[in-house]
Parts: structure tokens; C-alpha cells; sequence
């Protein structure tokens, strides 16, 4: 997984915090954590696309949450950053050269690969376990373990209550 995601979930999490009335633009999240603003814009627009923020033009545009943070599951971030595809492509090595019959392809009726079967289920351990996870649960654990750190979002982006 690139470093993106970790952007993104962030991201996601001070908008959370910053609340629905407030967009923020793609250069002050990015200062916040002291990254590249246009690669975080890159990602702000991958989040965009997929519907989870929304992004205004003009002096007081950014981008804010596109829907509430009980909406939003690690996995739709994950999967607007890195895409649908599967992490683990099996690519049937166990056919090549000495270890198999050299073809490239599987017998009719062989039995699927041992490995592709076991990454498989691994992976949809892991889609099932960030899917059941938000974005508020995300908050709701940081505020559990630091309940100042919403605060200090606050404040460093300025109070977002008019």
C-alpha cells in the first residue's frame, strides 16, 4: 500500500473533525503533516472521484467530507487510492520450468494453487476487516487515546464554528 492511503485516511479523519461547513483546501491539509501539496491534492482527487470528499472552488473552497464519517469505511479509502484490484495476482509459476508441465496454464480439473487460495483468503480477511471500520470509528478511538487531538485540529485550522 503506498503512503497515499495514510494520507488519505487522515485527511478524512481532520475533515471529520473539522466538520461539514468547512472546506479545507488540499494545501493546508497537506501543510498540517508537512507534506508535497500537489501529491496530496493527487489523493484529495482520488477521494473526490469516489465520492467520499466533495471539493468547492473559489476563496473559501477545499475539500470537505462527502458524506458523514459513519459513512465512510477505511476500505472505500483504501480502494479510491489504490483501486479494485486484488493486492495478490497469482500468475500459475507453479507451471514453469521444472516445478510443472511447462504449459503456462492449468490442467482442466487441477486443483487451484495452494498459495493464491491462502492469499485470497487473507485478503478478504483484511477488505472485510477495514470495511467494518469508519472513519468515526477512527475518531472515536483517537479521541478514546487522545482527546485533545481534535481540538488541536481545530484550532490549527482555525475554529470551524460560525
Amino acid at each position: 500500500m503506498n503512503e497515499g492511503v495514510e494520507w488519505a485516511v487522515h485527511s478524512c479523519l481532520n475533515l471529520a473533525w473539522l466538520g461539514e461547513d468547512r472546506a479545507v483546501p488540499a494545501a493546508k491539509l497537506a501543510a498540517f503533516y508537512e507534506l508535497p501539496a500537489a501529491y496530496m491534492n493527487k489523493q484529495l482527487q482520488a477521494l473526490a472521484r469516489a465520492g467520499i470528499v466533495t471539493s468547492t472552488s473559489g476563496p473559501r473552497g477545499g475539500f470537505r467530507l462527502a458524506r458523514p464519517p459513519e459513512k465512510i469505511t477505511l476500505m472505500d479509502v483504501v480502494a479510491a487510492i489504490e483501486g479494485p484490484e486484488e493486492a495478490f495476482r497469482c500468475t500459475e509459476i507453479r507451471h514453469r520450468g521444472g516445478s510443472g508441465s511447462g504449459s503456462g496454464g492449468g490442467a482442466r480439473g487441477e486443483t487451484p494453487c495452494a498459495i493464491n487460495t491462502s492469499m485470497r483468503k487473507a485478503e478478504l480477511a483484511w477488505r472485510r476487516e477495514l470495511a467494518s471500520q469508519s472513519i468515526a470509528d477512527i475518531a472515536a478511538t483517537v479521541d478514546d487515546h487522545s482527546p485533545a487531538a481534535a481540538e488541536r485540529v481545530r484550532r490549527w485550522f482555525g475554529d470551524t464554528r460560525t
